[in-house]
């Protein structure tokens, strides 16, 4: 088995040897807003978990967020008992998946190399982890099925668009309709499962290429410098704007040279022509969530992750001599939709600066 050795980097002795630089650390915006439901499933008890609701009269799980009430259909008849209906229940099952990293050095790194290998191999397992799971909720996220265009177009290969305040109004006016709740409170920023109030708003989590667009198309918009004793809910939030509030990521990226041809005011897909020649523009997905819009299940532990420190020098029957030593993490992880109509993917482009 191949595996690190002390020459896997270049030595710096008889070279004066510079700090460890700082390197650039994945931003976990998903995993602290807009969660309503955030669960831990115990040991032990299979690998399936079944949210449930209870649909309202009239209500249907194509359709789960109305309600049909005629006042002439509840009107009682003198002594006669009226009909009797049951209560229609919508379930949604979600299969934890296992993932997991692992790294691996050699007991000549640990005992020649100069530099502390192990606890940067920690450091980084963590941040890898947690953009890991960060990226299964972007995936589940942005393949929800209430999807605004810019342009109103009818498909991705047509956008072209930037964002527009008619965009953002037509989403809140059908997140109104289905009786979408605006997220109201927050995950902290500890590793427990605490939250902290917000002011109540739509959240929209988008990439950081779309800030501009946002400041500029619309009229209105507050950044966060400007909230005075207002709370933000993320280090990442831009600002607000109506029923909106914004926070950025430059994890969420666009799908590549998904959209039409580039306009003079939108940016193309890395300037890159496709093989027809034409440029066409990257298609940013920006998710716009409410209360219970979706969710995520762990396997209940620190944080769900099961995390192995194996130090080299650690003899085993599969290694003798202590050769190997690894440092990784596992967990069981899925995040689901929960109510489709109740979030939104609105699909824009960015503009050209």
């Amino acid at each position: 088995m191949a595996g690190n050795s002390y020459a896997t980097q270049a030595q710096r002795i008889g070279k004066w040897k510079g700090e460890i630089l700082k390197h650039v650390v994945p931003q976990e915006v998903l995993g602290r807003v807009g969660v309503g439901s955030k669960k831990r499933l115990p040991k032990n008890v299979g690998d399936t978990i079944i949210f449930r609701r209870w649909l309202p009269k009239g209500a249907t799980t194509a359709n789960p967020n109305i309600w049909t009430v005629d006042p002439a259909a509840h009107t009682l008849t003198e002594g006669e008992t009226p009909n009797s209906d049951q209560i229609v229940a919508q379930d949604i099952t979600v299969t934890l998946q296992e993932y997991g990293v692992l790294y691996r050095f050699t007991n000549r790194v640990a005992d020649l190399y100069e530099d502390d290998i192990p606890p940067e191999m920690k450091r980084l397992t963590g941040e890898r982890m947690g953009l890991l799971l960060e990226m299964i909720r972007y995936g589940v996220l942005k393949a929800g099925t209430n999807v605004y265009r810019a342009g109103n177009v009818a498909s991705r290969s047509l956008v072209n668009g930037l964002v527009s305040a008619n965009l953002l109004r037509n989403v809140a006016r059908g997140l109104s309709a289905n009786r979408a709740m605006k997220v109201s409170s927050v995950l902290s920023a500890s590793p427990n499962i605490g939250t902290q109030p917000i002011e109540a708003a739509f959240v929209v989590v988008c990439h950081t290429d779309l800030e501009a667009d946002i400041r500029s198309q619309l009229s209105g918009f507050v950044h966060v410098s400007e909230y005075g004793q207002r709370k933000p809910m993320h280090e990442n939030e831009l600002g607000s704007w109506e029923q909106f509030r914004f926070v950025t990521s430059p994890e969420t990226g666009p799908y590549l040279l998904a959209g039409a041809t580039a306009t003079a005011n939108t940016r193309l897909a890395n300037g890159i022509p496709n093989s027809a020649g034409s440029e066409l523009c990257d298609v940013y997905p920006m998710l716009v969530m409410s209360e219970e819009c979706y969710g995520d299940v762990m396997l209940r532990g620190m944080e769900g992750w099961d995390v192995t420190m194996i130090a080299a020098g650690t003899k085993t029957k599969d290694d003798p001599l202590g050769q190997r030593g690894y440092v990784g993490a596992s967990c069981y992880f899925a995040a689901v939709r929960l109510n489709e109509q109740m979030m939104a993917v609105v699909e824009v482009a960015a503009s050209s600066l």
